[in-house]
């Protein structure tokens, strides 16, 4: 029986290493391991990869995470362009290994991501081939980082639940969106250019399914968090503006108004729930 071959990687002091693999058509890597983490992001071309004896299709956009001692080989269909992210077991804390390891079951995986995911994985890894030639004292903490931000996105990605229906796909991930971005700059215009499909085309999805429009979402969420910074803190008014994502205080204080029936002054100070609209934004 073949002995597998153990490839040892000297990494560098951040503990993260990325790289460009090219693999020509027919190219064979054969069956090996080693001691790291690695995430393979397929830039371009078609290949297959096996991980402990099960083959999959590997092409554009395709990532797979792969965990220490897994065997795996690649196979070029044609001609195949990789960037390979390797990191060290050192340079996760306890508590993210462990986490990571107990996430993904500690075995490797095969994703296939969506136009969305990719948006979000993509400058990701440019920044990290950035910080890699950037010679200043910051770089050592950024690359980490960023490492850590595409985890999460990935680990987040596979535990989503598969909907067959590409605009039911579409809405979950916008709504997730803005449920993790709320307090961010978001505009309609932005969020089409970012799910790839054009404003109206968006409204029209979302609202079938949601009963609102993105923005009308967005806003309810701001509102929402914003009611229970009012009545589970002291905070002032301005500071809840700010961090519910609005830019100016009068643009929240008539917004807060129209959804909820009071000014944000009267909620805090009254407690008159009556008048609440009955928000409907994490029922939907």
């Amino acid at each position: 029986m073949e002995k597998k071959l153990y490839r040892k990687l000297v990494f560098p002091e951040t503990g993260v290493d990325l790289y460009e693999s090219k693999h020509l058509k027919g190219q064979m890597v054969k069956e090996h391991y080693h001691d790291h983490f690695q995430i393979l992001y397929a830039l371009e071309g078609e290949g297959e990869i096996t991980l402990d004896g099960r083959t999959y299709d590997f092409s554009k956009d395709r990532v797979v995470l792969i965990v220490p001692e897994t065997i795996h080989s690649i196979k070029a269909n044609e001609k195949l362009t990789v960037l390979v992210l390797a990191f060290s077991i050192p340079v996760l804390n306890p508590f993210v290994y462990k986490g990571i390891l107990s996430l993904i079951k500690n075995h490797s995986k095969h994703v296939e991501l969506d136009l969305f995911t990719a948006s979000e994985i993509r400058p990701l890894f440019r920044k990290m081939l950035y910080e890699q030639k950037t010679t200043d004292v910051y770089s050592e903490f950024a690359i980490p980082i960023y490492l850590m931000e595409a985890l999460l996105i990935l680990l987040r990605h596979q535990g989503v639940k598969k909907v067959q229906d590409a605009n039911d796909v579409r809405c979950i991930q916008m709504r997730e969106y803005i449920d993790t971005h709320y307090f961010e700059n978001i505009t309609a215009e932005n969020l089409s250019v970012l799910f790839g499909i054009s404003t109206r085309y968006m409204n029209d999805i979302f609202k079938k399914k949601y009963n609102d429009t993105p923005l009308q979402y967005l806003q309810k969420i701001r509102i929402n968090r914003a009611k229970d910074l009012l009545s589970e803190t002291e905070k002032d008014i301005v500071s809840i503006c700010f961090e519910v994502g609005y830019e100016t205080v009068s643009t929240f204080y008539r917004t807060f108004r129209n959804l909820v029936g009071i000014s944000p002054n009267k909620y805090r100070t009254t407690g008159q729930l009556a008048n609440d609209l009955s928000l409907s934004a994490s029922n939907n």
